[in-house]
């Protein structure tokens, strides 16, 4: 019989084994990792001295854990160095390469750990990308004890994750790494490597900012950089032409796409025509559908400004028109404008409260028919039974205002429309106020 699998090793069920790779030629990111959770850079939240996992671990009280968090920040760092903290054996099976059976596997090895005396923490690499079936399987082992599992994920668990799952582990929070940080991690590296970099302070911040809060994308950036012959340091110009800015995280179908989303909207209804502008660039350069983001731009001019600027809607449309006349880039410019117009507009959601609330008042009053005076007859049995009869034409009334009941016979008269005293609509609720007390007179 075959010894069991090396805890300490390598992933179980990960990629392919390569052969091992010489530490000179190692990425940088793996010769810099920490060999103690001290050692993290940017995650004082948790591993500060009144840090959770500092709490955690002064406890000798260690639950099962995902963490939650983007990429580059130490997340499978933390998980190997919270086993040794925690005297754990560490097993790590990755939710790219693995499926129930080898599921199953790890579970009898940590099972047979667990036999002869030995605690297992099971690190699970990108765990939001295992099915239902495949999360339910973790519950028994979780709930016996037989592991501590901790799950990374750069997906908000809420959505990505088992309510079974999620309510037997405690949700960790990591930051992205802020330019402080990064700035700390530059000067690891450069102590590593024994010279400093060949940047002027300007083009250090551009290499930050590239890095896009991705310590592992800035150390890939820096050994790029420690190759090139001694020179003059590089200008942030002269960085660009040689590195290229990492991609902003943004996904069409993932949490980033409706933060990004909701930020946008909530600029426009704060009046804030820069932030707007700011998220509305975001999401452009993302990669965002330009025709996604009219769609919700016209739903917002109906939403959240409606008649206090009645041009609002208008002007979604004609924005939405230019840009299938002109497509990107031209056509970028239509969603800027509009984005302006909107964001500069009187706001008012008496549209969407008047319509909510008419649609509760129908859904509770049933079938009750239109009064008969406004109905029309076109058969002599109709006007029999008084279709039509003692209904005065509008136009023919003074200032085109009859003031007739048009609600439903047995309903009382509702309001649901109340106009904002903003815009446009401070006129529309002083004529509305004018027509209901000559309404209340011819009552």
């Amino acid at each position: 019989m075959p010894p069991p699998p090396d805890p300490s090793g390598p992933d179980l069920f990960g990629p392919p084994p390569q052969p091992p790779v010489p530490a000179a030629h190692q990425p940088l990111a793996d010769r810099l990792r920490p060999d103690a959770l001290a050692d993290i850079i940017g995650q004082e939240a948790l591993l500060g001295p009144d840090g959770a996992l500092t709490r955690l671990l002064a406890a000798r009280n260690l639950p099962s854990l995902i963490l939650w968090g983007p990429p580059g920040v130490g997340k499978t760092t933390i998980a190997r160095l919270l086993a040794d903290a925690a005297g754990l054996g560490f097993l790590q099976v990755s939710a790219i390469f693995s499926g129930v059976a080898d599921l199953r596997r790890v579970f009898d090895e940590a099972a047979a750990r667990a036999a002869r005396g030995h605690a297992t923490l099971l690190f699970v690499d990108e765990i939001h990308r295992f099915n239902r079936a495949q999360q339910d399987s973790f519950l028994p082992v979780v709930e016996r004890g037989t592991v501590t599992l901790v799950g990374a994920t750069t997906e908000n668990p809420s959505f990505a994750l088992n309510g079974a799952l999620l309510s037997r582990c405690q949700v960790l929070v990591l930051d992205r790494l802020d330019d402080p940080a990064l700035e700390a991690l530059l000067l690891r590296a450069e102590a590593h490597l024994g010279q400093p970099l060949p940047l002027t302070p300007p083009a250090r911040a551009s290499l930050r900012a590239m890095a896009d809060g991705d310590g592992r994308a800035l150390l890939n950036l820096v050994e790029r950089l420690a190759v090139l012959p001694p020179q003059t340091p590089l200008s942030p110009q002269a960085l660009a032409s040689r590195l290229s800015r990492r991609a902003p995280l943004y996904d069409r179908d993932r949490e980033e796409h409706f933060n990004l989303i909701s930020a946008l909207h909530k600029s426009l209804r704060g009046s804030d025509p820069d932030a707007a502008l700011y998220w509305l660039a975001r999401m452009l350069e993302g990669g965002e559908d330009p025709r996604y983001l009219l769609r919700r731009l016209t739903r917002f001019a109906s939403e959240d400004i409606g008649l206090a600027d009645p041009s609002a809607l208008p002007a979604a449309i004609a924005a939405w028109a230019a840009y299938e006349r002109l497509g990107s880039p031209e056509g970028d410019l239509a969603l800027a404008q509009l984005t302006l117009h909107l964001a500069c507009a009187p706001k008012s959601n008496a549209t969407y409260r008047a319509l909510t609330a008419a649609r509760a008042a129908a859904g509770a009053s049933g079938s009750l028919m239109p009064p008969a005076h406004i109905l029309n007859a076109p058969t002599q049995l109709m006007k029999d039974l008084g279709y039509g009869a003692d209904y005065r034409y509008d136009h023919d009334q003074p200032d085109a205002f009859s003031g007739q009941n048009y609600f439903p016979d047995g309903m009382a008269r509702a309001q649901f429309y109340h106009p904002a005293d903003r815009g446009a609509e401070r006129r529309i609720a002083e004529r509305l106020a004018a027509l209901a007390a000559r309404r209340e007179v011819k009552s």
